[in-house]
């Protein structure tokens, strides 16, 4: 059976790992893959944006399945177009993916369906976003309407940080067009739980908890960045926090997504808080999480080509979803500088030992090489009995990959680790 997947990060690789898992795999097309995923997949320089060369190359390779990965193709509709050339896709329609592609969608959803969230306002001119600062709490979050990259939301400590992250987005742009509407929401406390779950728009399957670690910083300081690390399960994730979010939010928001005709099939991820007041819902994402997906997928104990073709087949029901008795470590090395400036072309070594636990994020291949090309390079996870071992595992692992410039954060899981004792 030949798949093909869309995208070319350290999700997609870690993706393509597990699928080749099933003996039933034969090829993999990765568009565009990357250096480092070539190792195990074919890939061809077709830019995941760039629906009709995927469509193109689809109806000449003739996958037998498909795989659409990142946020952008789906919200422009990557899983339409294949399937309306007869290709069976796991992710969801355009319609769906509304729910990760518009903020001011979500927040709307939630509040007509009565999902808890943060309180909020959207707005689509400078002036009345100006006006309602003028008296709104904070500190307050500061949300770009579209896709920004995992970068559009500020949270300002300050009113005057607010009103310039609010100039940035609607003035100057900051973000394209994904800046023409903001939402502006109550600041939220508490600890971050990500849950991504599997679903065919009947049934709903959570998967492992986890905890990303965003800041670029040790200690949670610096900028946001895509992820410097993840851990799983997230030990704030008790069984009767994740029951609360079962009945309140999962259901409720396939229910949801149903009653408005837009039918939610894939992966649906859930960005949470853990207040005082219950857990509420952060953000929705259309998508396997980035790196979340590299701790999770190493502790699926089931076939995951299984799950996903029951997921478009909505058959989910049938199919039994087991996990590891296991913690999971991912820290990821990145380029000194990211996520501003960094310098890249750099050979990156890896021992071969190593290899099977490396997902490859922004590398390409030259002339035999793996030279770094991207500010966050790769992810090394570790799963062991305990999360220490793991978060241990990990670094002892990481220290062994060298190349120019590599940084990472020394401190992933230790907030967890906390928890846990």
């Amino acid at each position: 059976m030949d798949i093909l997947v869309v995208g070319g990060g350290g999700r997609e690789h870690a993706i393509i790992k597990k699928l080749r898992e099933n003996p039933e795999v034969g090829r993999i097309y990765a568009l565009p893959g990357n250096g480092g995923i070539a190792a195990d997949a074919e890939c061809y320089p077709v830019k995941a944006t760039d629906i009709a060369g995927i469509v193109a190359f689809a109806k000449e390779h003739k996958p037998d399945y498909a795989v659409v990965a990142p946020d952008d193709p789906l919200v422009m509709g990557c899983v339409d177009e294949l399937t309306n050339i007869g290709i069976p896709c796991f992710g969801p329609t355009a319609s769906a993916a509304v729910i990760e592609g518009s903020k001011v969608f979500s927040k709307d959803l939630m509040k007509k369906y009565d999902i808890p969230t943060a309180r909020y306002q959207s707005f689509d001119n400078v002036k009345d976003a100006l006006y309602y600062l003028e008296t709104a709490p904070v500190p307050t979050v500061i949300k770009a309407d579209g896709l920004a990259l995992g970068k559009g939301v500020i949270i300002a400590e300050t009113r005057e940080e607010a009103v310039a992250a609010v100039r940035e987005m609607m003035e100057d742009h900051k973000f394209g067009q994904s800046g023409d509407r903001i939402v502006i929401e109550e600041f939220l406390e508490g600890p971050e739980v990500s849950v991504l779950s599997f679903t065919d728009g009947k049934t709903i399957v959570p998967m492992i908890s986890s905890m990303d670690h965003k800041r670029a910083g040790d200690g949670d300081t610096g900028l946001n960045t895509g992820g410097m690390g993840t851990v799983a399960p997230n030990p704030y994730y008790t069984e009767e926090v994740a029951e609360r979010c079962r009945k309140e939010i999962f259901i409720p928001t396939i229910a949801a997504m149903n009653a408005e005709g837009r039918t939610f099939k894939g992966c649906l991820y859930f960005g949470l808080m853990i207040t005082k007041d219950g857990p509420k819902v952060i953000e929705y994402n259309c998508r396997f999480g980035d790196p979340e997906t590299q701790v999770v997928l190493p502790l699926l104990d089931s076939d995951l080509l299984t799950i996903m073709q029951a997921v478009t087949e909505e058959r989910l029901a049938e199919v039994e979803v087991k996990w590891k008795d296991d913690y999971a470590c991912c820290v990821v090395a990145a380029s000194e500088g990211y996520p501003v400036s960094y310098e890249k072309g750099y050979e990156i070594d890896i021992p071969d030992d190593v290899m099977p636990c490396v997902y490859i994020a922004g590398a390409a291949e030259e002339d035999g090489k793996l030279l770094t090309s991207g500010g966050r390079v790769l992810g090394v996870t570790a799963v062991r009995p305990e999360l220490a071992e793991a978060i241990d595992a990990a670094y002892d692992m990481l220290d062994r990959i060298e190349f120019a410039n590599k940084y990472y954060r020394a401190d992933i899981g230790q907030r967890a680790l906390k928890a846990v004792k």
